[in-house]
């Protein structure tokens, strides 16, 4: 049976404007407005979920869902990184930024692979056949993750992709076989 899954990013929060590894950041005033702006604009779903992170409670709370947490959902484990800025840690560990984004298994954050976050988001996807119409609030590396796993992309792909916040990617199909739409607005004005 067809199941469509409609990902929702959070809204824009702090840790995402210094381009942060988030870890657990939280939305600030101007992410739960605009998040509240694009509420009448959501599609119906039989389903609703959303990643752990208070980013993504806060963002479906904003959103009027009634959405349950969703363990699979939760975002790309980085370890020690968590909560560094992106330029920081290439300051400190050049060579592991390289190797992070060079090679998919590498993990020299501690934390989880690329490959490792591709399973998982897949493993999650695959399980929801049958599912009707799921709207999940996703972690934007989810997004990546699960467009990655759904066309069968190779791994580096997921660098080449690019979710910004409060956008829909919609994947119909089945496990084995979906199809995708990406970045859409959650209204007519592109908030």
């Amino acid at each position: 049976m067809t199941v469509r899954v409609m990902l929702i990013s959070p809204a824009m929060n702090a840790a995402l404007r210094e381009a942060r590894f988030a870890g657990d950041a939280a939305l600030d005033a101007s992410g739960v407005g605009t998040a509240r702006l694009a509420a009448p604009h959501v599609p119906d779903a039989d389903r609703a979920v959303h990643g752990p992170s208070e980013r993504c409670a806060r963002t479906a709370d904003a959103l009027g869902l009634r959405s349950t947490a969703e363990p699979a959902l939760r975002d790309w484990e980085l370890g020690r990184w968590s909560g560094a800025r992106l330029d920081e840690v290439s300051a400190r560990e050049p060579e592991g930024v390289a190797a992070w984004l060079a090679d998919p298994s590498a993990a020299p954050h501690g934390g989880e692979s690329l490959l490792g976050l591709c399973a998982r988001a897949g493993a999650w996807l695959d399980s929801l056949n049958g599912a009707g119409r799921v709207l999940a609030v996703a972690e934007p590396s989810l997004v990546r993750a699960a467009a990655v796993h759904a066309l069968a992309l190779p791994p580096q792909a997921f660098w080449r992709l690019d979710v910004a916040p409060l956008t829909l990617t919609e994947l119909s199909g089945r496990s084995g076989r979906w199809n995708l739409r990406v970045g859409l607005p959650l209204n007519p004005a592109g908030l």
